[in-house]
């Protein structure tokens, strides 16, 4: 499908959440000619990336480099940034949102999707860090999200059990074969982990490691093998 990039200006916002924009079409007679009654809107976040998620880009970086070249230089770091911003803009970005960015001056949003790409690999990859992940992500419930659907502790990233939280367990005796799990919310923790939430409030262990509760869904219960 031929498209037409246009750059526009939101002139009101109203109530109901509708967007007033002025847009200038470069040829007004194709427009006419073709029709054009629908259009793609993307909001550019207009805030740049900020120190803390530069030095978590490259810090992740790093630990990738160190692990597929076996030693982590400016050189090996560079070369996963290369590789993986593009990786990035194919598996991530829509179509229309597709360009090259800069760690030196993106918008936080690329930031922050990056981050989160970089954690995916990450953790779907089975690399080992020097840094717990959730010290280097920006988005927790992503994370969380991707910990829980590789089954890794998010506390440590060792192989995690299922913790099924306060309010969605399982009683003791009950075959969890035969029991609906979709909607239920769970912790992704290694039997270390585990262990230690049991001997302490759920709520205060989850305030000591920064933790959010993953509800699941669809994709959660085909992956886990659980029944929905």
């Amino acid at each position: 499908m031929i498209q037409t990039h246009v750059i526009g200006l939101i002139v009101d916002l109203l109530k109901d959440g509708t967007a007033v924009i002025k847009a200038k079409i470069p040829n007004i007679e194709q427009a006419l000619r073709r029709g054009f009654l629908k259009v793609e809107i993307i909001l550019w976040d207009g805030r740049r990336i900020s120190p803390e998620q530069r030095r978590k880009c490259y810090a992740l970086l790093g630990e990738i480099a160190e692990y597929t070249d076996g030693i982590r230089t400016a050189e090996t770091v560079d070369e996963q940034k290369r590789l993986l911003k593009m990786e990035f803009m194919l598996r991530r970005m829509e179509a229309t949102e597709r360009r090259m960015f800069s760690l030196a001056d993106c918008d936080m949003s690329t930031a922050r999707e990056f981050i989160t790409y970089l954690i995916d690999f990450i953790i779907a990859n089975d690399i080992p860090t020097r840094v717990p992940l959730i010290d280097n992500c920006d988005d927790i419930a992503a994370y969380m999200y991707a910990c829980t659907m590789h089954r890794k502790c998010a506390v440590c990233g060792k192989p995690a059990d299922i913790h099924h939280c306060e309010g969605s367990r399982i009683g003791v005796g009950v075959d969890r074969t035969k029991v609906h799990q979709l909607g239920r919310e769970v912790l992704p923790l290694c039997r270390v982990h585990h262990t230690e939430l049991h001997a302490v409030p759920e709520s205060e262990f989850m305030k000591k490691y920064h933790l959010q509760k993953v509800r699941l869904d669809e994709a959660l219960c085909k992956r886990l093998k659980l029944r929905r």
